[in-house]
């Protein structure tokens, strides 16, 4: 799942039913405070992992808001080995960004997971593009399996998301079901535009991926049902063995 929970200015309470109610293994979270007071004090990441049961959690700090941390954070079901965060590039006077780095053990097999938010409009596409160069260099270089989620703010034909899903599958465009607006506009004719996304590269099939239409935040939640191909391969080696001779 790859969720913007908008600090959870609409309450704790919603976001953490959205999550309990899609059971994810792994949750992408974006605009996510640490012992700010806009969040009393909480640490969000690690309340959301206690409440829904998703044992490991980390937060990834870009700027300092309102007394405390925010930035981007991880959920996950599965141990995290190793976390690495990587500035983005910026224009003068924008707010920073980042992208996150989780190496997850997964089944038996290391899986890295990144995560995270590109630069808002009205910054020019430019920046977003700088951006997507940059986290599409970290993924070339990394040869496990790996999946990439987070909010793009940026349309699906945009040059800087067209340039992330260049060796990676868009999973809703490979398996989704339903509307695929994540973001929701006052507009009648175009109620909302999809700028969030979850990619991953050919060691995933994709199974199925929708957006939950639900209130807890601005962004609707993208969940997306992939499978790692080497951890099929090895459960269907073990039952296909013959049993062992007493």
């Amino acid at each position: 799942m790859t969720y913007n929970i908008k600090s959870a200015t609409r309450g704790m309470d919603g976001v953490v039913e959205v999550i309990r109610e899609a059971g994810p293994d792994i949750v992408a979270l974006q605009e996510v405070d640490r012992g700010s007071r806009r969040a009393g004090g909480l640490d969000q990441a690690a309340e959301l992992a206690r409440r829904t049961g998703l044992p490991y959690h980390a937060h990834f700090r870009t700027r300092d808001m309102f007394g405390g941390a925010y930035g981007i954070a991880l959920l996950s079901r599965f141990p995290v080995e190793a976390m690495e965060q990587y500035p983005l590039p910026m224009s003068q006077g924008g707010e920073p960004r980042t992208v996150a780095h989780a190496l997850l053990q997964v089944s038996g097999h290391e899986v890295s997971v990144y995560i995270t938010h590109l630069v808002h409009p009205p910054f020019r596409d430019s920046i977003r593009l700088r951006q997507s160069a940059l986290i599409a260099s970290l993924l070339e270089r990394d040869t496990r399996p790996k999946i990439l989620m987070g909010d793009f703010n940026d349309l699906p034909n945009s040059t800087a998301v067209q340039l992330l899903r260049r060796n990676l599958k868009d999973v809703f465009d490979s398996s989704g079901t339903g509307p695929s607006g994540t973001f929701p506009l006052p507009l009648p004719f175009l109620p909302s535009v999809r700028i969030d996304y979850v990619l991953a590269c050919d060691s995933f099939i994709p199974l199925r991926s929708r957006v939950l239409r639900v209130e807890a935040s601005d962004h609707y939640p993208l969940v997306a049902d992939v499978r790692l191909k080497e951890a099929q391969a090895s459960s269907e080696q073990h039952e296909g063995a013959a049993p062992t001779a007493p």
